[in-house]
This record gives C-alpha cells, structure tokens and sequence, in this order.
C-alpha cells in the first residue's frame, strides 16, 4: 500500500480501477508552409471558430456553472490579441498550427506566471489550443477515455469541456496531477459533486487497471489496497450515500442556530433542481446569460419572462439577484464594437 497525497474536492471516498488520459497532441514543428500566409490564416481562424462553438454547444448541454465557464473559454479562443498573434505568425510564413500553437503557448506562460487564480487559466488555454489543433490535423479533439467499465480517471489536468460532460455512472472519481483548489476541474467537481484529487503529482505513476481509493476527505489515493481498506471506504461511501437521500429539512447547525441554505444560479431553469436540493432561496442569481451570447439586447418581455420564471420557484423566499458589470471580459456584441487597447480600463458597467 501507498499513499499519494493531494488537495480533496469535498469529503466524498470512492475506489475503482484506473483509467488514464490520454496524453497531449505533440507540439506542431516549425517547417515553413506551402500555402499563402492568407490561406494559413483561414485555415486557423476556422478551426478556431468552430470549436469556440463546440465549446458554446457543450455548456448549453452542461448547464449551470459548466455553462458559464466553457462560454468563457470560447471567449478566450476568439480573443482578438491571440488572433492577432496568430496573424503575425502565419504572415511570417508559420503554418497554421504552429502559429495558434507559438500563440497560445504564449499567453499561456504570461497567465501561468501570475499564479492563483489567473494561473490556473493557463490549463484552459491550453486545452483550448489542443482542440483548435486537433481540428486543424483533422483528428478528434482530446477526450476521456472509455474502457467499457466504471473506472477512476487519472489526468495531468481536465479540460473543463470533459469535465462538464463527465458520465457519472461511468467516472467513479477523478485524479489529477496537476491544478489546484481554484481549477475550473476543481470548480466543476464541486458543483457535480464529483470525488476528486488535484495536485497529486505521484499520480503520473498510475497504470491503467490499478485499483486504488480516492479519499478526497484526506486528500489522499492509496495504491494496491488491502481488502480491510477497500470494505472500509466502501462502508464510508455507503453512510455518506444514505445521508444524502435523507429528508430535506431547514439548514442548521449542530445548536439548532438556522442556517439558510441558498442556491447559486447562473439561469433560470436550475431553479427547480435546487428547490429539490433544500434551497431556500437564491443567495446569486447571475444575469450575464441573458446577454452573453446574445446578438441583440434582450427585450424587456424576455428579461421578465426569465426573472418571473426564477421568483416563482422562491415564493417569498430571498432571491439576491447580481447585475452585469458588462466590458472587459463580458464583452456585449450588441453593445459596443469599438475596439479598446486595455478593456479593463475602458467602457464597463455598474453593479
């Protein structure tokens, strides 16, 4: 037996046998392009262009949280300094995927040397970077793999696009050797309630078939466990299973002191799902998905057809309702296309 040691999402326990992800497409090579620097620059911008829609497709299947964070990372793909980074390097007779590869690779090492939170983004511009090229090879986009059987999943990092589509009668618990507790893998395994360990370097070790246990309550994966352990944290998932199909009642502490229980919601239509979670009411209902993707302003009858919808599912319950501070990294088609050098020192709005 041994013991890995990482950052737990949550205090769920799970074991299973290991899958493993697939490795990284390998970094384009630099040979000079036999077509045009226009024609190379078509070629990236389409492959760009389609799998920011991938993205946008995926988080209106996900939902929720995964919803938000994949139409951010399709807002990063189409960024246009990085398309214009892109340019410069096709006009200089770059191919395609080396050009959006040099590219990305370098806004990805500005974000990975601000640390925190910023720093964890590089890990989606990297994803980001894999599709658009897998796409420009014509091979399929990265994935999770599917050995016929549940299994515990072991990565360098999750793309949030796989995670937000995660089967979960399938992916028992997710490893990562990479990331940290502010990692949109981290993020969404919260909000799927998704067993997890981030940052568990050792865990590059991991063999494809080796059972192991994944206590996130202790951050910790033990390798080549014993019968003992395996009944042990089947036992712990079992009471933590039957405690969470118990009866909904009022949040409290231990004392009695009410505590309420109040959803995030980021759309109307997840309002149902937490009211049948024990929500009791909404401590953050996000406005931005009423104008993010839209092409149009929304009309009045449209924004009160959507906050209607959220308020009768709250009847006289609190609702906390958050504003768009539109600009900068929550650009609005519909409202301003002048280009601005510095968006986070340019025209936003109020909360």
């Amino acid at each position: 037996m041994t013991e890995l040691r990482g950052v737990g999402i949550g205090l769920g326990v799970a074991q299973g046998p290991v899958a493993r992800m697939a490795e990284h497409l390998p970094a384009p090579a630099d040979t000079p392009s036999t077509l045009t620097p226009a024609e190379e620059l078509a070629r990236a911008r389409e492959a760009v262009q389609v799998v920011a829609r991938e993205l946008e497709e995926r988080g209106s299947k996900a939902g929720g949280l995964a919803r938000e964070v994949l139409e951010a990372q399709a807002m990063m793909a189409e960024d246009p300094t990085l398309d214009a980074e892109v340019e410069s390097r096709t006009s200089a007779g770059k191919t395609a995927e080396f050009a959006v590869s040099d590219a990305f690779a370098s806004f990805r090492d500005t974000l990975a040397k601000m640390g925190g939170y910023l720093g964890e983004r590089a890990a989606d511009l990297d994803d980001v970077a894999q599709r658009v090229i897998a796409r420009l090879r014509g091979l399929p986009a990265p994935g999770v793999p599917d050995p016929g059987h549940p299994f515990v999943l072991v990565a360098k990092d999750l793309a949030p696009a796989d995670t937000a589509l995660l089967d979960l009668d399938k992916v028992l618990a997710l490893i990562t050797t990479d990331g940290g507790p502010t990692s949109h893998t981290a993020i969404l395994a919260r909000e799927k309630s998704i067993v997890a360990i981030v940052g568990a370097a050792a865990a590059k070790d991991l063999a494809d078939g080796e059972t192991v246990i994944v206590d996130a309550a202790k951050g910790v994966v033990t390798t080549d466990p014993s019968a003992e352990e395996l009944a042990q944290a089947q036992h712990r998932a079992d009471a933590r299973a039957a405690a969470a199909s118990a009866p909904l009642t009022p949040g409290a502490l231990k004392d009695g002191t009410a505590v309420p229980l109040l959803a995030n919601l980021g759309k109307p239509g997840g309002a149902a799902e937490a009211v049948e979670l024990g929500a009791e009411g909404v401590g953050l209902f996000r406005t931005e998905f009423l104008f993010l993707s839209a092409t149009q302003a929304p009309t009045v009858e449209e924004q009160t057809k959507a906050y209607t919808e959220l308020l009768q599912a709250f009847p006289g319950k609190k609702v906390v309702v958050r504003a768009l501070d539109a600009g900068a990294d929550k650009p609005l088609a519909f409202l301003n296309g002048a280009h601005e050098d510095n968006p986070a020192l340019g025209l936003r709005g109020l909360r």
